[in-house]
């Protein structure tokens, strides 16, 4: 894999990261571990694109136009579906508690 490439989604992870722990503090108003794992893993980021080009993106913004500009990417391109996949979480765990 391209050596700038990889340099570029290093920083992207790190941005990445830091917009989905300050997301679940603002939003739920406590640490939780497992969303924001859910919001920066290899398998969410695969439902856009390849993880590691995803990353870059994230830091090749971050890089040209900042931090604002970084989060901003990630809430037109990345929180839409991730919303939409703890939607269906959620839906799912009400059904299997309806069932039991």
């Amino acid at each position: 894999m391209d050596k700038r490439l990889v340099e570029e989604a290093w920083i992207g992870d790190a941005v990445l990261t830091l917009y989905a722990r300050l997301k679940v503090l603002r939003e739920d108003g406590r640490v939780d571990g497992e969303k924001c794992k859910r919001l920066t893993s290899n398998q969410f980021l695969g439902t856009i694109g390849e993880p590691t080009k995803v990353e870059a993106e994230v830091g090749r913004v971050y890089e040209r136009e900042g931090l604002q500009a970084a989060f901003g990417w990630i809430e037109q391109h990345l929180v839409p579906m991730f919303e939409r996949q703890e939607e269906n979480r959620a839906r799912r765990a009400g059904n299997a508690k309806a069932r039991i």
